[in-house]
Protein backbone atom coordinates (compact mmCIF):
# COMPACT_ATOMS: atom_id res chain seq x y z
CA UNK A 1 0.00 0.00 0.00
CA UNK A 2 2.78 2.66 0.88
CA UNK A 3 4.44 2.11 -2.21
CA UNK A 4 1.15 2.71 -4.40
CA UNK A 5 0.54 5.70 -2.03
CA UNK A 6 3.86 7.42 -2.88
CA UNK A 7 3.86 6.70 -6.66
CA UNK A 8 0.14 8.13 -6.83
CA UNK A 9 2.05 11.28 -4.75
CA UNK A 10 4.96 11.51 -7.22
CA UNK A 11 2.77 10.92 -10.57
CA UNK A 12 0.14 13.70 -9.20
CA UNK A 13 2.79 16.27 -8.56
CA UNK A 14 4.44 15.40 -12.42
CA UNK A 15 0.82 15.82 -13.94
CA UNK A 16 0.03 18.69 -12.21
CA UNK A 17 3.35 20.88 -12.75
CA UNK A 18 3.03 19.53 -16.14
CA UNK A 19 -0.42 21.01 -16.70
CA UNK A 20 1.08 24.39 -15.31
CA UNK A 21 3.60 24.45 -17.93
CA UNK A 22 0.80 24.19 -20.69
CA UNK A 23 -1.31 27.15 -19.04
CA UNK A 24 -4.49 27.41 -17.76
CA UNK A 25 -6.05 29.66 -20.04
CA UNK A 26 -7.24 29.27 -23.12
CA UNK A 27 -4.41 30.70 -24.81
CA UNK A 28 -1.42 30.10 -27.03
CA UNK A 29 2.16 28.38 -25.45
CA UNK A 30 5.27 30.68 -25.94
CA UNK A 31 7.84 28.23 -27.06
CA UNK A 32 11.19 29.33 -27.31
CA UNK A 33 15.35 27.88 -27.81
CA UNK A 34 17.88 30.07 -26.01
CA UNK A 35 21.52 29.59 -26.33
CA UNK A 36 23.09 30.09 -22.88
CA UNK A 37 26.65 30.11 -24.15
CA UNK A 38 26.89 26.43 -23.29
CA UNK A 39 24.16 24.83 -24.26
CA UNK A 40 20.52 25.08 -25.70
CA UNK A 41 17.76 25.18 -23.71
CA UNK A 42 13.90 24.74 -24.65
CA UNK A 43 11.62 26.92 -22.88
CA UNK A 44 7.58 26.56 -22.30
CA UNK A 45 6.16 29.64 -21.36
CA UNK A 46 9.42 30.86 -19.66
CA UNK A 47 9.99 27.28 -17.94
CA UNK A 48 13.01 25.23 -18.96
CA UNK A 49 11.16 21.89 -20.70
CA UNK A 50 13.00 19.00 -21.77
CA UNK A 51 11.20 16.90 -24.04
CA UNK A 52 10.27 13.51 -22.95
CA UNK A 53 8.18 12.51 -25.83
CA UNK A 54 6.52 9.34 -28.40
CA UNK A 55 5.52 9.56 -31.59
CA UNK A 56 2.15 8.26 -31.29
CA UNK A 57 -1.88 10.08 -30.19
CA UNK A 58 -2.89 7.39 -27.57
CA UNK A 59 -2.37 5.84 -24.14
CA UNK A 60 -1.82 9.54 -23.02
CA UNK A 61 -2.47 8.12 -19.45
CA UNK A 62 0.57 5.32 -19.73
CA UNK A 63 2.57 8.22 -20.86
CA UNK A 64 1.69 10.80 -18.48
CA UNK A 65 2.59 7.76 -15.27
CA UNK A 66 5.55 6.95 -17.02
CA UNK A 67 7.11 10.30 -17.28
CA UNK A 68 6.63 11.39 -20.45
CA UNK A 69 5.43 15.11 -21.25
CA UNK A 70 4.67 15.20 -25.19
CA UNK A 71 3.65 13.51 -28.21
CA UNK A 72 4.56 13.75 -31.98
CA UNK A 73 2.43 13.50 -34.76
CA UNK A 74 3.42 12.91 -38.67
CA UNK A 75 0.69 15.17 -39.92
CA UNK A 76 -2.23 17.90 -38.80
CA UNK A 77 -5.40 15.03 -39.62
CA UNK A 78 -7.80 15.32 -36.41
CA UNK A 79 -4.73 17.79 -34.81
CA UNK A 80 -7.73 19.76 -32.80
CA UNK A 81 -8.56 16.52 -31.05
CA UNK A 82 -4.86 15.92 -30.81
CA UNK A 83 -4.00 18.92 -29.21
CA UNK A 84 -6.88 18.86 -27.44
CA UNK A 85 -6.66 15.29 -26.18
CA UNK A 86 -2.76 16.32 -24.85
CA UNK A 87 -3.83 19.38 -23.25
CA UNK A 88 -6.28 17.64 -20.78
CA UNK A 89 -3.19 15.34 -19.72
CA UNK A 90 -1.05 17.89 -19.64
CA UNK A 91 0.84 16.88 -22.47
CA UNK A 92 2.63 18.97 -25.19
CA UNK A 93 2.37 18.47 -29.04
CA UNK A 94 5.24 18.69 -31.44
CA UNK A 95 2.86 19.15 -34.49
CA UNK A 96 3.16 17.60 -37.36
CA UNK A 97 2.84 19.58 -41.29
CA UNK A 98 2.79 16.25 -43.73
CA UNK A 99 5.09 17.51 -47.19
CA UNK A 100 4.74 15.79 -49.76
CA UNK A 101 7.76 13.06 -50.69
CA UNK A 102 9.19 12.63 -54.60
CA UNK A 103 9.35 8.97 -53.69
CA UNK A 104 5.51 9.18 -53.79
CA UNK A 105 5.29 11.15 -56.88
CA UNK A 106 5.57 14.75 -55.81
CA UNK A 107 7.04 16.81 -57.99
CA UNK A 108 8.98 19.66 -56.57
CA UNK A 109 9.87 21.09 -60.19
CA UNK A 110 5.94 22.02 -60.68
CA UNK A 111 5.20 25.09 -59.21
CA UNK A 112 1.64 25.03 -58.66
CA UNK A 113 1.85 21.63 -56.71
CA UNK A 114 4.73 23.67 -54.88
CA UNK A 115 2.50 26.66 -54.10
CA UNK A 116 -0.07 24.48 -53.53
CA UNK A 117 1.20 22.66 -50.65
CA UNK A 118 2.41 26.52 -49.19
CA UNK A 119 -0.95 27.44 -48.68
CA UNK A 120 -1.93 24.14 -46.85
CA UNK A 121 1.18 24.73 -44.48
CA UNK A 122 -0.17 28.39 -44.02
CA UNK A 123 -3.45 27.32 -43.58
CA UNK A 124 -2.92 24.13 -41.08
CA UNK A 125 -0.50 27.30 -38.75
CA UNK A 126 -3.20 29.80 -38.38
CA UNK A 127 -5.40 26.94 -37.75
CA UNK A 128 -3.67 25.73 -34.55
CA UNK A 129 -0.98 28.36 -33.91
CA UNK A 130 -2.95 29.55 -30.47
CA UNK A 131 -3.52 26.27 -29.32
CA UNK A 132 -2.29 26.30 -25.35
CA UNK A 133 -0.57 22.43 -26.43
CA UNK A 134 1.27 23.64 -29.11
CA UNK A 135 5.11 23.29 -28.69
CA UNK A 136 6.18 23.50 -32.28
CA UNK A 137 5.79 22.39 -35.88
CA UNK A 138 7.51 19.31 -37.77
CA UNK A 139 7.99 20.52 -40.85
CA UNK A 140 8.43 17.64 -42.50
CA UNK A 141 9.23 14.02 -42.01
CA UNK A 142 11.90 11.79 -44.14
CA UNK A 143 11.19 14.28 -47.37
CA UNK A 144 14.49 13.35 -48.42
CA UNK A 145 14.18 9.75 -47.91
CA UNK A 146 15.35 8.02 -51.51
CA UNK A 147 15.48 11.28 -52.90
CA UNK A 148 17.72 14.61 -53.17
CA UNK A 149 18.50 16.55 -50.48
CA UNK A 150 19.30 19.41 -52.20
CA UNK A 151 16.08 19.62 -54.04
CA UNK A 152 13.63 19.44 -51.30
CA UNK A 153 15.97 21.30 -48.46
CA UNK A 154 15.99 24.08 -50.29
CA UNK A 155 11.96 23.77 -50.11
CA UNK A 156 11.63 22.52 -46.25
CA UNK A 157 13.16 25.95 -45.81
CA UNK A 158 10.87 27.94 -47.57
CA UNK A 159 8.06 26.26 -45.64
CA UNK A 160 9.59 27.11 -42.33
CA UNK A 161 9.90 30.61 -43.16
CA UNK A 162 6.24 30.64 -43.51
CA UNK A 163 5.24 28.79 -40.18
CA UNK A 164 7.58 31.46 -38.77
CA UNK A 165 6.02 34.75 -40.50
CA UNK A 166 2.03 33.10 -39.49
CA UNK A 167 4.00 31.92 -35.92
CA UNK A 168 6.48 33.55 -34.68
CA UNK A 169 5.91 32.04 -30.93
CA UNK A 170 7.18 28.01 -31.74
CA UNK A 171 9.89 26.49 -33.00
CA UNK A 172 10.25 24.50 -36.61
CA UNK A 173 11.48 21.60 -36.93
CA UNK A 174 12.61 19.47 -39.64
CA UNK A 175 13.24 15.84 -39.16
CA UNK A 176 15.52 13.49 -41.59
CA UNK A 177 16.02 9.97 -42.13
CA UNK A 178 19.07 9.34 -40.17
CA UNK A 179 22.64 11.00 -40.72
CA UNK A 180 23.58 8.65 -44.01
CA UNK A 181 25.03 10.22 -47.18
CA UNK A 182 26.34 13.10 -45.89
CA UNK A 183 22.77 15.11 -46.36
CA UNK A 184 23.37 16.65 -42.77
CA UNK A 185 25.88 18.74 -44.47
CA UNK A 186 23.42 19.65 -47.23
CA UNK A 187 20.38 20.67 -44.39
CA UNK A 188 23.12 22.81 -42.63
CA UNK A 189 23.67 24.56 -46.49
CA UNK A 190 19.99 24.57 -47.43
CA UNK A 191 17.83 25.80 -43.98
CA UNK A 192 19.47 28.35 -42.09
CA UNK A 193 15.81 29.19 -41.30
CA UNK A 194 15.11 25.64 -39.54
CA UNK A 195 14.91 26.29 -35.94
CA UNK A 196 16.18 22.94 -34.79
CA UNK A 197 16.72 19.33 -36.32
CA UNK A 198 15.17 16.07 -35.74
CA UNK A 199 16.49 13.05 -36.55
CA UNK A 200 15.28 9.93 -36.77
CA UNK A 201 17.75 6.94 -36.22
CA UNK A 202 17.50 2.95 -34.90
CA UNK A 203 20.83 1.12 -34.57
CA UNK A 204 23.31 4.53 -34.60
CA UNK A 205 20.69 6.39 -32.26
CA UNK A 206 23.63 6.86 -29.93
CA UNK A 207 25.82 7.96 -32.02
CA UNK A 208 23.67 10.25 -33.87
CA UNK A 209 25.34 13.48 -31.81
CA UNK A 210 28.84 12.66 -33.02
CA UNK A 211 28.16 12.14 -36.20
CA UNK A 212 25.85 15.63 -36.50
CA UNK A 213 29.11 17.47 -34.95
CA UNK A 214 31.21 15.86 -37.93
CA UNK A 215 28.97 16.17 -40.84
CA UNK A 216 28.73 20.18 -39.18
CA UNK A 217 25.92 20.63 -37.51
CA UNK A 218 26.35 21.63 -33.62
CA UNK A 219 22.82 23.43 -33.29
CA UNK A 220 19.93 21.83 -30.80
CA UNK A 221 18.38 18.90 -31.97
CA UNK A 222 16.19 16.46 -30.72
CA UNK A 223 15.91 12.57 -31.55
CA UNK A 224 12.65 12.03 -32.98
CA UNK A 225 12.51 8.24 -33.81
CA UNK A 226 14.30 5.88 -31.94
CA UNK A 227 13.80 2.05 -30.45
CA UNK A 228 14.14 -1.39 -31.74
CA UNK A 229 16.97 -1.63 -34.36
CA UNK A 230 15.66 -1.21 -37.92
CA UNK A 231 14.87 -3.98 -40.13
CA UNK A 232 17.70 -2.73 -42.29
CA UNK A 233 19.92 -3.15 -40.16
CA UNK A 234 19.55 -6.73 -38.64
CA UNK A 235 21.11 -9.69 -40.04
CA UNK A 236 18.93 -11.85 -42.52
CA UNK A 237 17.77 -15.74 -43.43
CA UNK A 238 19.41 -16.94 -46.83
CA UNK A 239 16.13 -16.01 -48.08
CA UNK A 240 15.86 -11.98 -47.34
CA UNK A 241 13.88 -12.06 -44.46
CA UNK A 242 15.04 -10.18 -41.64
CA UNK A 243 15.53 -11.38 -38.45
CA UNK A 244 13.42 -9.54 -35.72
CA UNK A 245 15.22 -8.89 -31.81
CA UNK A 246 12.96 -10.19 -29.42
CA UNK A 247 11.14 -7.38 -27.18
CA UNK A 248 13.61 -7.89 -24.33
CA UNK A 249 16.56 -7.05 -26.47
CA UNK A 250 14.57 -4.38 -27.61
CA UNK A 251 13.81 -2.80 -24.65
CA UNK A 252 18.32 -2.81 -23.64
CA UNK A 253 18.35 -0.96 -27.28
CA UNK A 254 15.54 1.71 -26.46
CA UNK A 255 17.90 2.16 -23.05
CA UNK A 256 20.98 2.57 -24.59
CA UNK A 257 19.47 4.58 -27.34
CA UNK A 258 17.74 7.45 -24.77
CA UNK A 259 21.02 6.95 -22.06
CA UNK A 260 23.76 7.64 -24.74
CA UNK A 261 22.08 9.44 -27.67
CA UNK A 262 19.81 11.79 -25.47
CA UNK A 263 20.71 11.96 -21.98
CA UNK A 264 24.64 11.90 -22.51
CA UNK A 265 24.74 15.50 -24.40
CA UNK A 266 22.17 18.00 -22.44
CA UNK A 267 24.62 20.83 -24.61
CA UNK A 268 22.63 20.41 -27.98
CA UNK A 269 19.99 17.55 -26.87
CA UNK A 270 16.63 19.22 -26.24
CA UNK A 271 14.85 15.56 -25.37
CA UNK A 272 13.19 13.38 -27.90
CA UNK A 273 10.27 11.05 -28.72
CA UNK A 274 10.41 6.91 -28.85
CA UNK A 275 9.13 5.22 -31.44
CA UNK A 276 6.20 3.99 -31.32
CA UNK A 277 4.23 4.69 -28.75
CA UNK A 278 1.24 2.43 -30.02
CA UNK A 279 1.33 -0.30 -32.47
CA UNK A 280 1.78 -0.58 -36.80
CA UNK A 281 3.20 -3.12 -39.23
CA UNK A 282 6.03 -2.89 -40.51
CA UNK A 283 7.45 -5.88 -41.62
CA UNK A 284 6.04 -7.80 -38.42
CA UNK A 285 3.28 -6.43 -36.66
CA UNK A 286 5.64 -7.11 -33.34
CA UNK A 287 8.60 -4.46 -34.81
CA UNK A 288 8.42 -1.03 -33.85
CA UNK A 289 4.94 -1.14 -31.63
CA UNK A 290 5.55 -0.35 -27.64
CA UNK A 291 2.37 -2.10 -27.48
CA UNK A 292 0.64 -5.33 -29.03
CA UNK A 293 -3.11 -4.78 -31.00
CA UNK A 294 -4.86 -5.67 -27.29
CA UNK A 295 -3.16 -3.03 -25.74
CA UNK A 296 -0.53 -4.80 -23.59
CA UNK A 297 2.75 -2.81 -23.34
CA UNK A 298 6.12 -4.44 -23.92
CA UNK A 299 9.76 -3.91 -22.27
CA UNK A 300 10.48 -0.79 -24.37
CA UNK A 301 7.68 0.69 -22.43
CA UNK A 302 9.18 -0.64 -19.18
CA UNK A 303 12.54 0.95 -20.04
CA UNK A 304 11.51 4.61 -20.91
CA UNK A 305 9.20 4.45 -17.64
CA UNK A 306 12.42 4.09 -15.74
CA UNK A 307 14.93 6.75 -17.65
CA UNK A 308 12.37 9.05 -17.14
CA UNK A 309 10.87 8.86 -13.92
CA UNK A 310 14.43 7.71 -12.76
CA UNK A 311 11.88 4.61 -10.86
CA UNK A 312 11.09 1.24 -11.85
CA UNK A 313 7.26 0.69 -13.15
CA UNK A 314 4.67 -0.79 -10.69
CA UNK A 315 4.63 -3.91 -13.05
CA UNK A 316 7.15 -5.33 -15.39
CA UNK A 317 7.03 -6.89 -19.03
CA UNK A 318 7.70 -10.56 -19.31
CA UNK A 319 11.40 -11.09 -20.15
CA UNK A 320 12.14 -13.28 -23.30
CA UNK A 321 15.74 -15.25 -23.11
CA UNK A 322 15.44 -17.32 -26.34
CA UNK A 323 12.96 -18.63 -29.09
CA UNK A 324 13.76 -22.06 -30.00
CA UNK A 325 13.00 -24.62 -32.93
CA UNK A 326 14.40 -27.01 -35.74
CA UNK A 327 12.88 -24.37 -37.74
CA UNK A 328 14.52 -21.15 -37.37
CA UNK A 329 16.05 -19.90 -40.23
CA UNK A 330 15.90 -23.46 -42.28
CA UNK A 331 14.10 -24.83 -45.35
CA UNK A 332 11.04 -27.44 -43.84
CA UNK A 333 8.70 -29.52 -45.32
CA UNK A 334 5.01 -29.00 -46.02
CA UNK A 335 2.48 -29.84 -43.20
CA UNK A 336 5.22 -31.47 -40.92
CA UNK A 337 4.54 -31.53 -37.19
CA UNK A 338 7.72 -29.78 -35.37
CA UNK A 339 8.45 -28.58 -32.06
CA UNK A 340 9.02 -24.93 -30.49
CA UNK A 341 9.89 -23.19 -27.23
CA UNK A 342 10.82 -20.14 -25.42
CA UNK A 343 12.65 -19.16 -22.67
CA UNK A 344 10.07 -16.76 -20.74
CA UNK A 345 10.39 -15.12 -17.23
CA UNK A 346 8.13 -12.57 -14.80
CA UNK A 347 10.35 -10.29 -12.80
CA UNK A 348 7.52 -9.69 -10.45
CA UNK A 349 6.66 -13.80 -10.10
CA UNK A 350 3.50 -13.51 -12.53
CA UNK A 351 1.88 -16.50 -14.00
CA UNK A 352 2.49 -16.46 -17.47
CA UNK A 353 0.62 -17.45 -20.36
CA UNK A 354 1.40 -18.21 -24.57
CA UNK A 355 0.38 -18.00 -27.53
CA UNK A 356 1.78 -19.20 -30.65
CA UNK A 357 0.90 -17.85 -34.45
CA UNK A 358 1.98 -18.53 -37.59
CA UNK A 359 1.96 -15.85 -40.56
CA UNK A 360 3.43 -15.60 -44.06
CA UNK A 361 6.00 -13.45 -44.24
CA UNK A 362 5.01 -9.96 -45.08
CA UNK A 363 5.43 -9.11 -49.52
CA UNK A 364 5.20 -4.95 -48.99
CA UNK A 365 8.40 -3.55 -50.19
CA UNK A 366 8.08 -0.27 -49.09
CA UNK A 367 10.35 2.31 -47.30
CA UNK A 368 10.19 5.17 -44.35
CA UNK A 369 7.46 3.31 -42.51
CA UNK A 370 5.00 3.62 -45.77
CA UNK A 371 1.37 1.30 -44.86
CA UNK A 372 1.73 -2.25 -45.21
CA UNK A 373 -1.56 -4.89 -45.09
CA UNK A 374 -1.00 -6.92 -41.81
CA UNK A 375 -0.34 -10.62 -43.19
CA UNK A 376 -3.20 -13.21 -41.61
CA UNK A 377 -2.48 -15.32 -39.18
CA UNK A 378 -2.79 -19.28 -40.44
CA UNK A 379 -5.07 -21.50 -38.72
CA UNK A 380 -5.41 -24.42 -37.70
CA UNK A 381 -1.67 -25.11 -37.02
CA UNK A 382 -0.72 -24.64 -33.68
CA UNK A 383 -1.03 -28.10 -32.08
CA UNK A 384 -0.29 -27.36 -28.36
CA UNK A 385 0.48 -24.09 -26.78
CA UNK A 386 2.66 -23.68 -23.72
CA UNK A 387 6.36 -22.87 -23.02
CA UNK A 388 6.91 -25.60 -25.27
CA UNK A 389 4.59 -26.00 -28.19
CA UNK A 390 3.99 -28.68 -30.88
CA UNK A 391 2.77 -27.36 -34.64
CA UNK A 392 2.64 -28.02 -37.84
CA UNK A 393 4.21 -26.35 -40.47
CA UNK A 394 2.05 -24.90 -43.36
CA UNK A 395 0.98 -27.04 -46.44
CA UNK A 396 1.97 -24.15 -49.49
CA UNK A 397 5.81 -23.05 -50.11
CA UNK A 398 6.89 -19.45 -48.99
CA UNK A 399 8.44 -17.79 -46.58
CA UNK A 400 6.88 -17.47 -43.32
CA UNK A 401 7.13 -16.07 -39.57
CA UNK A 402 6.53 -18.38 -36.43
CA UNK A 403 5.51 -15.72 -33.27
CA UNK A 404 5.06 -16.30 -29.70
CA UNK A 405 3.08 -13.92 -27.82
CA UNK A 406 3.52 -14.06 -24.16
CA UNK A 407 1.77 -12.44 -21.56
CA UNK A 408 1.44 -12.10 -17.34
CA UNK A 409 -2.20 -11.77 -16.79
CA UNK A 410 -1.72 -7.67 -16.00
CA UNK A 411 -1.28 -6.00 -18.94
CA UNK A 412 2.35 -6.93 -20.18
CA UNK A 413 3.70 -8.79 -22.53
CA UNK A 414 6.68 -9.85 -24.49
CA UNK A 415 6.89 -10.93 -27.78
CA UNK A 416 9.40 -12.94 -30.36
CA UNK A 417 9.37 -15.05 -33.79
CA UNK A 418 11.45 -16.14 -36.32
CA UNK A 419 11.13 -17.02 -40.30
CA UNK A 420 11.51 -20.30 -41.70
CA UNK A 421 10.85 -21.40 -45.34
CA UNK A 422 8.61 -23.97 -46.40
CA UNK A 423 9.69 -25.83 -49.61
Amino acid sequence: MTRTWLQLVVLTALLAASVRALGQADTGSIVRIRDTGDRFELTLNGEPYFVRGAGGQGHLDVLTAAGGNSIRTWGADHAGDVLDDARAHGVSVTLGIWIQHPRHGFNYHDKNAVEKQREMVRDVVRKYKDHPALLMWGVGNEVELESDPNLVFPEINNLAKIVKEIDPNHPTMAVLAGTIDNKIAAFVRHCPDVDLLGVNAYKEAPEVPAILHEQGYDGPFLLTEFGATGHWQVPKAAWGAPIEPTSTEKGESYEDAYRRGVLAHPETCLGSYVFLWGQKQEVTPTWYGMFLPTGETTPALDSMWRVWSGAEPPQHAPAIGKIASPVALDLVDEATEFAASVDATDPDGDALTYTWSISPESTAAHVGGDREAVPESLKDLVLEQGASARIRTPSRQGAYRLFVTVTDGTGRAATANIPFMVR
